[in-house]
């Protein structure tokens, strides 16, 4: 059975996308009150076994680390995935926020959109959800890194990501690279044509 990592998810009740229906799903983080599969820091995942997952999907949670520790929590991927295995990455697209408050002619502080989580500031995005790092009194959900399209792309280049497609929308750019050449079968997950 093909392995997902799901990095940094925070609980297996969080569904994953449809793509990973098939996969065993092991859930990282470094709370162990969501009981992950495994208990680490995803700046570690270099000192776990090499080659083990086909899959990694990280959401909403590499811009938690600052740059400097982005490219660390990178190359971990890259030493965990098969030959052959992706990852799938999600984050918040700054520019589109920047451009965004300039069109609208909008302050830091006000409202960008409505979620099921109540109304998401300017601040949240480039910040972090203020409200959640308030209630929680827990730092690591501040965001300290942000990420452009062109960024994001040119930090998996520099890990030796290949095949790299990616979208942007709904402020977030979604980005899936493989490590050396794509398995057929994630490559048809993604609707990706090789």
């Amino acid at each position: 059975m093909k392995k997902v990592l799901n990095v940094g998810g925070n609980s297996k009740a969080i569904p994953l996308p449809p793509q990973y229906a098939d996969f065993e799903h092991l859930l990282l983080d470094i709370d162990p009150a969501g009981q992950p599969d495994v208990l680490c820091d995803a700046r570690e995942l270099s000192s776990l076994e090499h080659n083990q997952f086909d899959m990694i999907y990280c959401s909403h949670n590499l811009e938690h680390y600052y740059k400097h520790d982005a490219k660390r929590v990178l190359q971990g991927f890259w030493d965990v995935l098969k030959p052959g295995g992706g990852v799938h990455i999600v984050v918040p697209d700054i520019l589109a926020v920047v451009k965004t408050m300039i069109e609208k002619d909008l302050d830091i502080d006000d409202e960008l959109y409505q979620s099921a989580l109540g109304p998401i500031l300017i601040s949240d995005v480039i910040y972090g959800y203020g409200k959640q790092i308030e209630e929680s009194g827990v730092e690591f959900f501040a965001h300290k890194n942000g990420f452009t399209h062109k960024s994001l792309l040119k930090a998996l280049l520099n890990i030796g990501f290949s095949s790299i497609h990616s979208s942007e929308g709904s402020y977030s750019i979604t980005a899936v690279g493989f490590k050396e050449n794509m398995h057929p079968e994630l490559a048809k997950l993604f609707q990706i044509n090789i």
